[in-house]
């Protein structure tokens, strides 16, 4: 008996022409590409992971992920908005180049951030909160999901706090880069409900699993 949280970055925003931006939950852009989706979806029917439940934050680039995941399994289950899994507000950095983000906070705070989640100055994040989401929701899916795969699409800036499921976040960001590229997935396990999540999956390339079959 496995009950799984399945947790997935949206896709591009950006084609490969154009400059990319510190995009937070501000910022509601669109997918350039359908690719990274329907291989989510891909990935996850061959891997024999249909969820039986998905929740997707309430952009556009994390509704289409899922919903082009959803297509791709061939399965009508809905896509629910759930505002807890918004992206983070990146203050005066928000929509802006990286170079002008390094350029403010300096490249040491970029990589706290990205190694260990801590927050640059200006940025607008409620780490006890955002991390109190993902405990309480661990908990509800060990409650009312139990031995069922639920998938949620998020975004890089929150999905970097959901190793705090497995009780030990420090462990968990000194031997993982807590950085998750677009299309990605990662996988919390329980064996039973009172046992700990345990991280099967993490930053995993649809691609790359199907190039390695």
């Amino acid at each position: 008996m496995t009950t799984r949280i399945i947790i997935a970055r949206h896709g591009n925003t950006f084609t490969k022409e154009q400059t990319p931006t510190r995009v937070g939950g501000r910022t509601d852009l669109p997918l350039v590409e359908e690719e990274r989706g329907t291989l989510l979806g891909e990935y996850l029917a061959d891997a024999g992971l249909i969820p039986q439940k998905i929740w997707a934050a309430p952009l556009k680039r994390t509704m289409q992920t899922a919903q082009l995941a959803v297509k791709a399994m061939g399965i009508g289950l809905p896509v629910e908005e759930d505002n807890s899994f918004r992206e983070i507000d990146y203050g005066p950095d928000e929509n802006k180049p990286e170079d002008e983000v390094i350029a403010r906070i300096g490249q040491e705070a970029i990589d706290k951030w990205n190694k260990e989640a801590i927050v640059p100055e200006g940025w607008k994040v409620d780490v006890p909160g955002t991390i109190d989401t993902w405990l309480k929701f661990g908990e509800k899916i060990a409650r009312d999901y139990t031995d069922k795969n639920i998938l949620v699409v998020s975004s890089n800036g929150i999905i970097r706090f959901a190793p705090y499921l497995t009780g030990d976040f420090k462990k968990f960001s000194a031997e993982h880069d807590i950085k998750v590229g677009t299309g990605c997935v990662c996988i919390f396990e329980k064996e039973t409900p009172d046992s700990p999540w345990v991280c099967t999956v993490w930053n995993l390339k649809p691609k790359d699993y199907f190039k390695n079959k």
